[in-house]
C-alpha cells in the first residue's frame, strides 16, 4: 500500500451513512483476528480465515476493514485496551508505572504474536490515546514533555527487551522439550569445564556468584524494573 493509499482506519465510519444496516463490527472482526492469532500466529488471520470463524463471506469483510494494515492496526489498539490504566496517575509514579509494566507484560505474554507485528507509525486508535494520556500523565507533573517521552520509551524498552526473551525462551522449551532448569543440567559438564580452565573469569563469576540467572522470572522482571525505576527517580525534581 502506498502513502497516496493509505487511509487511517478511525477516520472511516464504521457505518456508512446510508444502505442497509451492517451484518457485522469492527469488534466482531477484531475479536475473531485475535482469537485465531492466539491459537494459530498472526499470519493465520487471513480475512478468509476471519470470515470463516464468523460465518461472513471473506471479501464482505472489505466493507468494514479496507486492508490487511487497517486489521492489524485495529488488533494492536485491542491488544492495548487490556492494559488497565484506570485510577492513573494516582499521584504515586512509582506505583503508577509498577502496575503499567506488569500490564503490559501479562498482555504481551497472554498474545505473543504481538512481538511479531511490524512497528510502524502510531496509528492513535482509542485505546492507545487512552493510554498515552494516563500513563504520560503519570510523569507530567516533573519533567518536559520530550523528558516524559524519553523515559517511557526507556521504560518501554526494558518490558519489551524483557518479555521478547521470555516469549522466545517459552517457544526454544516447547521446540526442545526441555525446561531452562533441564538445559542447564544437561549443559552442566560443558559448563563445569569451562569454569576448571580458568581461562574465562568474568564467565566464571556469572556461574559461581550471580544471583539474578537464578530468580524466577517474574522476579527477574521485577528486580530489572526497579532499577528502570530508579533511574527514572533521578530525573524527577525531588518533589517527584
Amino acid at each position: 500500500m502506498t502513502d497516496a493509499e493509505y487511509v487511517n482506519i478511525w477516520m472511516l465510519p464504521e457505518r456508512p451513512a446510508r444502505g442497509p444496516k451492517p451484518g457485522y463490527s469492527r469488534a466482531q472482526i477484531t475479536e475473531a483476528a485475535i482469537r485465531i492469532a492466539d491459537t494459530e500466529g498472526l499470519e493465520a488471520a487471513t480475512m478468509r480465515r476471519i470470515a470463516a470463524e464468523i460465518g461472513a463471506g471473506a471479501m464482505s469483510l472489505y466493507r468494514y476493514v479496507p486492508s490487511r494494515e487497517n486489521l492489524v492496526e485495529l488488533m494492536a489498539d485491542r491488544m492495548q485496551g487490556e492494559i488497565d490504566v484506570s485510577g492513573m496517575p494516582s499521584g504515586d509514579w512509582r506505583a503508577d508505572l509498577t502496575r503499567y509494566a506488569g500490564e503490559l507484560r501479562a498482555m504481551w505474554l497472554r498474545h505473543p504474536w504481538i512481538g511479531t507485528v511490524q512497528r510502524s507509525l502510531p496509528s492513535f486508535g482509542p485505546n492507545q490515546l487512552l493510554l498515552i494520556e494516563r500513563l504520560m500523565g503519570v510523569l507530567d507533573p516533573f519533567v518536559s514533555i520530550d523528558e516524559n517521552l524519553g523515559l517511557m520509551a526507556m521504560l518501554n524498552g526494558y518490558i519489551e527487551g524483557v518479555v521478547r526473551e521470555e516469549i522466545s525462551s517459552a517457544k526454544e522449551a516447547r521446540r526442545s522439550g526441555l525446561s531452562e532448569s533441564e538445559w542447564m543440567t544437561r549443559s552442566y559438564p560443558y559448563i563445569e569445564g569451562l569454569v576448571k580452565s580458568g581461562e574465562y573469569p568474568i564467565f566464571t563469576k556469572i556461574v559461581m556468584e550471580a544471583r539474578h540467572p537464578h530468580l524466577s522470572r517474574d522476579d527477574q522482571f521485577r528486580d530489572g524494573l526497579q532499577r528502570v525505576l530508579d533511574f527514572i527517580a533521578t530525573a524527577l525534581p525531588a518533589r517527584g
